[in-house]
């Protein structure tokens, strides 16, 4: 499992060698030991202005961010999913409504949101919603649609109302596949974050990113890079861990 990752980590050491060698100035491949002197001393250090660090606090803020977006996403796509996917006339209303949305480009959809909700904290969260929840109701609702119609008549031949059925019998059978679903939209999720905060923020990853390349230093965007993808992978790993945990029945791919 470790071969892949040493293997990326020696073809990019012998790169940043060879153009270290060739310009010990360079800048755009730092040597390794360069990068972990960065990233102890951003995870240490505070800030000769404010005295806070820096890298806690964007990280915090990133994380609030990305949670109260995929949150959100994660309500709104399971009501949907569970009305569309019950209930005909709901899905002949909404179905192809939602079909579309999902067919917009969310970055071309942040100058509006900048406009409409302002440059806050409201817009980057919105930017996150509006680039997941599509995809989650059309998944979650093509997994309700997918039940065994053998559990539905026998529910109602047991006298369950709509609202028992979508909670006894849907609701059970449609929480594994939310939980998959959202792992599949981390990755969507943190580029509209890092975009929205690259373009109109004060603090997050992103913007630190985006703030710190106008001065070439590879070596801090390399370490907020390995941290983004570290915490990609926790967050990723925590709920495969739930989905394990709760529903140890589903059959679980990657």
């Amino acid at each position: 499992m470790l071969l892949p990752f040493l293997f990326v980590f020696l073809t990019y050491a012998i790169g940043s060698d060879i153009r270290l060698s060739a310009n010990p100035q360079d800048k755009l491949l730092p040597a390794p030991d360069k990068i972990w002197d960065t990233m102890v001393r951003l995870v240490s250090e505070g800030d000769r202005r404010t005295g806070r660090i820096l890298f806690w606090h964007d990280t915090w803020a990133s994380l609030q961010r990305l949670g109260l977006g995929i949150g959100i996403s994660a309500s709104v796509g399971l009501l949907f999913g569970l009305l569309i996917g019950l209930f005909p006339l709901v899905r002949s209303f909404l179905a192809q409504f939602v079909a579309v949305l999902s067919m917009i480009p969310p970055l071309a959809l942040l100058p509006i949101l900048f406009i409409v909700f302002g440059l806050g904290e409201l817009s980057k969260v919105v930017l996150i919603v509006v680039g997941t929840l599509p995809f989650l109701i059309r998944d979650l609702s093509q997994r309700v649609i997918e039940i065994p119609e053998e559990l539905l008549v026998k529910a109602q031949t047991l006298g369950a109302s709509s609202w028992v059925i979508a909670i006894r019998v849907a609701l059970p059978q449609v929480m594994p596949r939310l939980i998959q679903s959202v792992r599949l939209s981390l990755g969507p999720a943190w580029l509209f974050l890092i975009a929205a905060e690259a373009i109109a923020s004060d603090g997050g990853l992103g913007y630190r990113i985006f703030l710190v390349r106008r001065y070439l230093a590879m070596d801090v965007i390399f370490t907020y890079v390995i941290w983004i993808t570290i915490l990609a992978f926790l967050i990723d790993w925590g709920l495969r861990w739930i989905s394990r945990r709760f529903f140890h029945w589903v059959q679980e791919g990657l």
